[in-house]
């Protein structure tokens, strides 16, 4: 079994709060990329209380995002169509990498994951933290990252983090 992990691709990291003009046009690519995948998708979404202002992250990234039940947590809505008819499972994260991702792929494929691809956003925080934590976890099993499904804070940070992965051995593809 192969597995999509489509990462965060939220209102307020599309066009919300901490959304860019990158973002935004890979919505219609990780859309059809949900669509024609064969295997089980893995949808995150970062999720936080109203006290996120309080915490480490927010005092490190002071601006308020995926606040759960408001409209920026939700995902974009041509995510979450392509998403419903794939039957997705949904992972809600308080953190940049998810451990539970992690449980849940193995609960779901276990024995029989053959390989692992990540998309969404953003390629410098969230995407390479749950690709190096899925390396960890499955070892033995290739991982993946589509770039032309990713986008970083910046062109240039997103293309560090591609960097960086592929030095830890996961394979970055553009759209293969």
């Amino acid at each position: 079994m192969n597995a999509l992990i489509v990462v965060d691709m939220q209102n307020d990291f599309i066009d919300g709060s901490l959304g860019t003009p990158e973002a935004q046009r890979i919505v219609a690519r990780v859309a059809e990329k949900i669509a024609g995948f064969d295997g089980i998708v893995i949808c995150t979404r970062d999720t936080h209380g109203a006290d996120y202002l309080d915490t480490l992250e927010g005092k490190n990234l002071p601006v308020a995002h995926c606040i759960r039940g408001t409209d920026g947590h939700s995902l974009h809505a041509d995510i979450r169509a392509a998403c419903e008819k794939k039957g997705a499972v949904y992972v809600d994260k308080p953190a940049f990498g998810s451990p539970e991702l992690a449980a849940v792929l193995r609960e779901r494929a276990a024995d029989a994951l053959e390989s692992i691809e990540l998309a969404g956003l953003c390629t410098d925080i969230c995407v390479i933290s749950n690709a190096l934590l899925l390396k960890a976890f499955f070892p033995e099993t290739p991982v993946f990252v589509d770039a032309s499904c990713c986008a970083g804070v910046t062109p240039e940070s997103h293309e560090n983090a591609l960097d960086a992965m592929r030095m830890c051995q996961i394979v970055i593809t553009d759209g293969e």
